[in-house]
């Protein structure tokens, strides 16, 4: 029976929203509760995902969506009595050399926020914050609750993988949108991406939408498209959130790989690495989180707040007891050397001529990373931690036999010169320096 007292016929809502109809809460609310049971078939659910693909849906069907999956399993409860600051997030849509995760979570808990943070594993060309976090021995990525909820209490950050009882209509719906071209409807990536957000209890929310050659979306205007739907099912669901649209059409960083992001990361948190690009990405996300969160009046305080928790050794501080705390070694930070993998093969990527970096296809980039290994091009797919790029250069860069453009860091020499000539066809060098581009477009208010 359907909620107003009917039958449910799941073939009576996917025709009205086939023809262009508005299809209302109660209706959205029983097929995601179909999804989630059983009773909407496969093909019915892969139907509807069609017709959303093609007719859409106004921003109330999108509010109604995203809180329906987010009802679907278990939500998350904060004691309040155990925290001393606002709970909130960030979610980004990814990108190649996006360790950008590991170092906010510990600077924006060390300025009194706890962050619980789960992340995914990477899939096609974009690396995943839970496969960077394995690559540490012992790091539990998926403790159970009690452990899950201590950690974020007591250190003000943990960072897990995503777990089944969350949200599992969108775990549902998204392997039928995998596998029936309909991942890119802006309606169910914004329902996705939030009805997970809002099962974990949040007080704030901030969106990294990146654009660009090594993004999900390509074209900013698509970008700005879904960052403006985020921000709007958000608010309409009761969740505060800001949206933050970054530049990807580089790697971020000077790393791509796993256990090398993770060294980037430690080095990034002690002083000792640094790149203008990634720290601009990095205090912008946490300005808006801490902003949110009411912890900063504004968005240049809230800078300043997240650069002295950086020279001061506390986000490193936090880094540290977050990995201890979820079973990682207790000298991480002092040590990563001792525990991190190192590839068996180093190889240089040498340019085919001087000049610029004009340009650069960073999604190939992306690819040659998960040739080595340190990827998947499918869900179950084994993964080395050691192996990526190192020393990866950005666009503007001036590149020759004494700078070259990465080095590779593999299993085998010859896996190592394939990833190398993959990479080396992804830069275009050329004579003209281009003109920079900032990293942050734009930013969306709620």
């Amino acid at each position: 029976m359907s909620s107003d007292g009917g039958v449910f016929l799941p073939q009576e809502i996917i025709r009205t929203k086939r023809d262009g109809g508005q299809l209302s809460d109660a209706e959205i609310e029983r097929f995601v509760q179909g999804i989630t049971d059983g009773t909407v078939g496969d093909g019915q659910a892969a139907a509807l995902a069609m017709a959303v693909f093609f007719q859409g849906m106004d921003i109330g069907e999108r509010v109604a969506l995203t809180r329906a999956m987010s009802r679907s399993g278990s939500t998350m409860q904060w004691d309040r009595a155990d925290l001393n600051g606002p709970v909130v997030d960030k979610h980004s849509t990814g990108g190649v050399g996006d360790k950008v995760s590991l170092m906010l979570a510990p600077l924006v808990a060390a300025c009194g926020a706890h962050v619980p943070m789960i992340s995914g594993r990477g899939l096609g060309h974009t690396g995943g914050t839970f496969d960077k976090l394995e690559s540490i021995p012992g790091y539990q990525t998926q403790p159970d609750n009690d452990l899950f909820h201590k950690v974020v209490a007591e250190v003000g950050c943990a960072i897990i993988g995503q777990t089944s009882d969350l949200a599992p209509a969108d775990g549902r719906l998204y392997a039928i949108r995998d596998v029936t071209a309909t991942v890119e409807s802006i309606p169910l990536i914004t329902a996705s991406i939030l009805s997970k957000k809002l099962a974990a209890g949040l007080d704030a929310l901030v969106m990294n939408v990146t654009f660009g050659s090594g993004a999900f979306m390509t074209d900013l205007g698509r970008a700005e498209e879904l960052a403006h739907s985020i921000v709007d099912v958000a608010v309409g669901a009761g969740l505060l959130t800001n949206a933050v649209l970054t530049d990807m059409n580089q790697v971020l960083g000077h790393t791509a790989g796993n256990a090398l992001e993770v060294r980037e990361t430690i080095d990034w948190l002690t002083g000792a690495g640094d790149d203008p690009r990634l720290t601009e990405v990095v205090l912008a996300l946490g300005a808006e989180m801490l902003v949110l969160g009411g912890l900063a009046a504004d968005l240049e305080s809230a800078t300043s707040r997240l650069a002295a928790a950086r020279a001061d050794g506390a986000a490193a501080e936090r880094f540290q007891q977050m990995v201890s705390a979820l079973g990682g070694p207790n000298d991480l930070v002092e040590n990563p050397t001792s525990y991190l993998r190192s590839a068996a093969v180093t190889q240089r990527i040498d340019p085919d001529r001087d000049g610029y970096v004009q340009a650069i296809d960073t999604r190939s980039v992306g690819l040659a990373v998960v040739a080595l290994g340190g990827g998947r091009m499918r869900v179950g797919d084994a993964i080395d931690h050691s192996v990526g790029l190192g020393d990866v250069v950005g666009l503007g860069e001036f590149v020759d036999h004494d700078r070259p453009i990465a080095v590779v860091h593999a299993r085998t020499e010859s896996e190592a010169s394939m990833a190398a000539a993959a990479v080396r066809a992804a830069f275009t060098i050329g004579e003209a320096k281009p003109p920079p581009s900032p990293v942050v477009a734009s930013r969306i208010s709620g």
